[in-house]
């Protein structure tokens, strides 16, 4: 019997959603304090360069729906290698996402058990608990990591819309002037701002991932991408504007929880309960679709032959059991790193890594949008809809390209270095694949000839 795919449009939703809200957007009022009220412009700059991002995934997802989303996208334009590259690129996005968001859940889950802030043992055994947790329930089932992610998404949205909505009664404009206090120029304080912002809108394209879950993928994947990527962008300018405009800017500036002081302030201990509640499980939901996604990329990768074959695989529940178990197993590996000591700068920059992996998968993305569209447009030159196709994905290319640009020669260096060390692996699986047609070959020429 056939299996019917389990995600529909609002688990797809909630899947895009759930992947940004995140820790990043409770902490980041905090960061774009120095910047004042042209943070909201750097907002809507990311927000700008999301949605051409979203609009170039929906067109390629309705093109190309098969599991994998970037990495399947770039190797339809490009071919194995450049896809290969993506995939192994924003599958180390994906690993390191993993244990960082383990971690967080874990660091804002000690506004109701200090305790485990004050034993770092005791926060990493809680860390390892929650992520292996999330793996079991994603092993269990496609169509139960959905379930999860839907109620955690709406569970962690209330507080960010009664922050957003209740907030703006207690809102003081004095807390905007100057526009722009950070003493350079209006150009670098945007520049500035959007790289900030822009970690809120990672995991955009996670439903063009597990395409051969969802249903109907041609319709349903870009409807997701572009619902969940203008929810989020919503919530996000209007929540950080409320918590910019409830705390004054010097007293943000030194806080650790901005959202939980902005309920605080509102509503007393009691508030700031709640937010600290909603961020625990915006983390957790985070997670749950990052891990998700964990399965889902190396076995299209493994079943296009550039991955080893036990990661696509599935298990008696339909889904790929082998790349969550090794995704869980890498993310507490990094998990011992964050609380060894000496090592914490080591996971700090692997997570400066996973950003600039994503951002690879979102270039090439953006460029297949574009070979698509010229395709298009030779086939057809009298049409005008490839024009405006091209124009979008010039757009997404050249935001995304600013935005690597903007990671730091550092980051950058030490990124290419890390998509260099995948070669050997691509090369070691062309290798296989060679003998195995080579033996195909010698076992059809041993055949007795047809009667």
């Amino acid at each position: 019997m056939t299996r019917r795919p389990a995600l529909g449009l609002w688990m797809c939703t909630a899947l895009v959603v759930g992947s940004m809200v995140g820790s990043g957007v409770f902490l980041l009022p905090a960061s774009l304090s120095p910047y004042g009220g042209i943070s909201i412009l750097g907002w809507l700059v990311s927000a700008g360069g999301a949605m051409c991002l979203a609009l170039v995934m929906a067109r390629l997802g309705a093109l190309v729906p098969r599991v994998g989303g970037p990495y399947a996208f770039a190797r339809e334009g490009f071919g194995d290698f450049v896809g290969f590259w993506v995939a192994w690129a924003y599958w180390i996005s994906l690993l390191t996402a993993n244990a960082a968001l383990a971690v967080a859940t874990v660091s804002y889950a000690t506004v109701f058990w200090p305790g485990l802030g004050d034993s770092p043992a005791a926060g990493a055994i809680a860390a390892l608990v929650v992520l292996w947790g999330l793996v079991l329930v994603n092993v269990r089932g496609v169509r139960t990591a959905g379930q999860v992610q839907l109620v955690t998404t709406v569970l962690k949205l209330l507080p960010l819309a009664a922050v957003g909505t209740i907030g703006f009664l207690y809102f003081q404009g004095g807390h905007f002037r100057p526009f722009n206090p950070s003493g350079g120029s209006p150009v670098a304080a945007v520049t500035a701002t959007v790289t900030l912002t822009l970690w809120a809108f990672m995991g955009l394209e996670a439903a063009t991932v597990p395409a051969a879950d969802v249903r109907d993928p041609v319709r349903t994947i870009p409807r997701a991408t572009i619902l969940g990527t203008v929810i989020a962008a919503v919530i996000f300018i209007v929540s950080t504007s409320a918590v910019m405009g409830i705390i004054a800017p010097a007293d943000l500036a030194v806080s650790t929880a901005p959202f939980a002081d902005a309920a605080g302030s509102i509503w007393g201990d009691g508030g700031r309960l709640v937010i600290g509640a909603g961020a625990t499980i915006a983390c957790f939901g985070a997670l749950n679709g990052w891990m998700l996604l964990s399965g889902q990329l190396p076995r299209a990768a493994a079943l296009d032959g550039l991955l080893p074959a036990a990661f696509g695989r599935l298990g008696p529940r339909g889904t790929p059991w082998f790349g969550l178990v090794f995704a869980g197993a890498v993310a507490t590996i990094l998990i011992a790193m964050n609380y060894s000591r000496g090592l914490v700068q080591a996971f700090t920059f692997l997570i400066l890594l996973s950003t600039l992996s994503t951002l690879l998968a979102y270039v090439f993305a953006s460029a297949t949008g574009l070979l698509f569209a010229l395709r298009e447009r030779l086939a057809s030159p009298g049409t005008k809809a490839p024009v405006g196709r091209m124009a979008v994905s010039t757009l997404a290319f050249g935001f995304s390209f600013w935005a690597i640009a903007g990671a730091g020669p550092e980051t950058v260096f030490w990124g290419f270095l890390l998509l260099v060390a995948g070669v050997p692996v691509f090369v070691l699986m062309r290798v296989r694949s060679s003998r195995a047609e080579t033996g195909q070959r010698i076992n059809r020429g041993r055949l007795p000839p047809a009667r």
